[in-house]
């Protein structure tokens, strides 16, 4: 069974605790509680019935990725934040300039792709060519990228900011970047030993 994290909910510059606690916390617990629920019915399954058009098995492992990604993601989203914000230091702030060009030309790329996306803005580093990219996820299970490792992500739902900002997303985004931990995504980069895939 896999447990529920508990997720800081430290003030941040421009995002309300309200925002924070009453619609992440809740979607963040539904998806635990689901994740769990999954792995108790893969047990009994009939793998027997397996079947492309439909069968209980097939649906199950559908959900199964899209439930664990929902925690995933939003741990990640919620490690990346810190009252105060820090500025890009190290290795990442390195490879971004690397690999963007400059820190402010990833930057206008990574708004852009929280303007363009439905669901999530990913900076991963990919483990096949050792480099940044931004990825693109209209969904939890839709848009990840075998062998990339996520080091920073932004949640660009409606339930991300709809209480605080309405419909102003630009916003949203702004004060995002306000409150961003860049010592977690450093942190993520160590504990992975990323740096012995890079060229």
């Amino acid at each position: 069974m896999k447990g529920q994290k508990p997720l800081p909910y430290t003030q941040l510059e421009g995002i309300s605790e309200k925002q924070l606690k009453e619609h992440h916390d809740v979607l963040y617990a539904g998806y635990v509680k689901k994740w769990n629920e999954i792995q108790e019915k893969l047990k009994v399954t009939d793998h027997a019935a397996a079947n492309a058009t439909y069968s209980e098995f097939g649906e199950l492992k559908r959900e199964e990725t899209f439930a664990l990604n929902g925690i995933r993601l939003h741990e990640g989203y919620f490690d990346n934040m810190k009252a105060g914000g820090s500025e890009p230091t190290g290795m990442i702030k390195q490879w971004i300039e690397e690999d963007f060009g400059s820190y402010e030309k990833w930057m206008e790329e990574f708004k852009a792709l929280g303007i363009a996306a439905r669901g999530w803005a990913i900076l991963a580093f990919d483990l096949e060519d050792g480099t940044l990219r931004n990825y693109l996820c209209d969904s939890h299970n839709q848009g990840g990228v075998w062998g990339a490792v996520a080091l920073f992500i932004m949640d660009v739902y409606e339930h991300a900011y709809f209480l605080d900002f309405a419909t102003a997303r630009k916003e949203y985004i702004e004060v995002f970047f306000k409150n961003l931990n860049w010592e977690q995504v450093n942190g993520v980069i160590e504990r992975m030993k990323l740096e012995q895939f890079r060229e």
